[in-house]
């Protein structure tokens, strides 16, 4: 057999062990496959007594039993060797004193307990996960997460791959979120020192995004617009230009006071709200979620309308950055949104990034547009919760229909009026 343990190397044998005699009798090459069931026994610590069974041996295997045993084997298929004769056999010779188990590890080196490979490996994996101690009390449920999830295991392999990964993550997450708003590869250059260190599909990645929901409440998703969305909830801008928002009525800027006057809808990128955001904040800000909204009012209203933004569906980068700008130099927010399960999850992953006041998205406004739509379709899709009226989806329940927010126009078009 070869490697170390082989007859000759004596760091591995006892001083009483026949080097030489044991390599020609239990080192046969056709004894192979009993050397290491035995060894397998011994790391399981099981005993080394008994029948092992080999089925369809080859003439060299049979041959090599019958050296050892000094006899030939039982006849049959499949050749069948009893430890406790292998053991007598090796002892009385005088080739292995201390028995089989010595014998088999003078060949094959020292034999490791399973049991204490699994504690080595466990405690091993406890001290992977070391990084996330220093991580800030609100990704503490997400830290714990990672502990018992096994997205650490599958993505790092060996723990000290994963603990090299969540010191990378940790660090990483530690500045976040950014502000200002700074481009992707920047930050990881500056973090990480590798500008690339955050690129798609690598672990790192995909465990500091995944943090990075858990720091800014951004909704599950997936494809390569959320992804961008999800960096951009905090801070990290891999497109500057592609994120935008929908403004009606909003000054601050000279683009955007001659869009008032006009009486004119804008588009805000999110570079244009990183570099150049809003100068004034008004006292209140109508927030829909639907542009079908923000365009009647632009018709209707023109120049007079108060500030309007249009989320388009979920908050996009640019929108949240817009309503945290806003919130935070003083304005109201007041959202409205469809009334369904689908419009409930975005006022809610709105209302986890930025505080806003119902604006007729209540229980008591859904019940008043249910009665007054006959035909509503019906609700579809497991329920949400609104954290800003519990009795809502209560009611969405009850009644079972979907009221769309150009439905109810003529209600918040009355609102936006002079």
């Amino acid at each position: 057999m070869n490697g170390p343990g082989q007859p000759g190397s004596p760091d591995r044998s006892g001083p009483h062990i026949d080097l030489d005699r044991l390599g020609r009798l239990l080192g046969d090459p056709g004894l192979a496959w009993l050397v290491e069931r035995v060894r397998r026994r011994m790391e399981r610590d099981e005993p080394i007594t008994g029948p092992l069974t080999l089925t369809t041996p080859t003439s060299a295997e049979r041959d090599a039993a019958e050296r050892l045993l000094g006899r030939t084997p039982r006849a049959g298929r499949s050749l069948t060797v009893r430890l406790d004769a292998v053991d007598t056999v090796l002892r009385r010779s005088g080739i292995s004193p201390d028995g089989l188990a010595a014998a088999v590890t003078t060949l094959t080196g020292a034999v490791a307990r399973l049991a204490d490979v699994r504690e080595q490996e466990t405690n091993a994996w406890q001290e992977a996960y070391a990084p996330l101690a220093v991580l800030r009390p609100e990704l503490a449920e997400w830290a714990h997460k990672l502990r018992t999830d096994g997205l650490v295991r599958r993505l790092a392999r060996t723990p000290h791959a994963a603990k090299v990964l969540l010191a990378y993550a940790t660090t990483a997450l530690r500045p976040l979120p950014a502000q200002p708003a700074v481009s992707l590869p920047a930050f990881a250059a500056t973090a990480l020192g590798n500008a690339h260190a955050l690129d798609d599909g690598t672990p790192l990645a995909t465990i500091v995004l995944s943090g990075i929901r858990a720091l800014t409440g951004f909704p599950d998703g997936n494809g390569a617009e959320w992804r961008r969305e999800a960096w951009a909830s905090a801070g990290l801008l891999r497109d500057a230009l592609s994120s935008t928002v929908l403004t009606l009525g909003l000054r601050g800027t000279p683009a955007l006071d001659w869009m008032t006057d006009a009486g004119e809808p804008a588009v805000l990128t999110l570079r244009q709200l990183t570099h150049d955001p809003p100068r004034t904040a008004p006292g209140i800000v109508y927030v829909c979620e639907n542009p079908t909204v923000l365009a009647t009012a632009a018709e209707t209203h023109g120049p007079a309308c108060p500030p309007l933004v249009c989320l388009q569906g979920q908050p996009s980068a640019a929108a949240l950055t817009l309503l945290r700008h806003l919130h935070s130099h003083g304005s109201t927010l007041r959202y409205h949104g469809d009334f369904d399960w689908g419009g409930l999850r975005i006022a809610d992953a709105l209302l986890r990034r930025v505080p806003w006041q119902p604006w007729h998205y209540t229980a008591a406004d859904y019940r008043t547009a249910a009665a007054a739509t006959p035909l509503a379709p019906l609700l579809t899709g497991p329920p949400a919760t609104a954290a800003w009226d519990p009795d809502l989806a209560a009611a969405l329940a009850e009644l079972g229909v979907r009221i769309e927010e150009e439905t109810v126009l003529d209600v918040l078009l009355a609102d936006l009026g002079p």
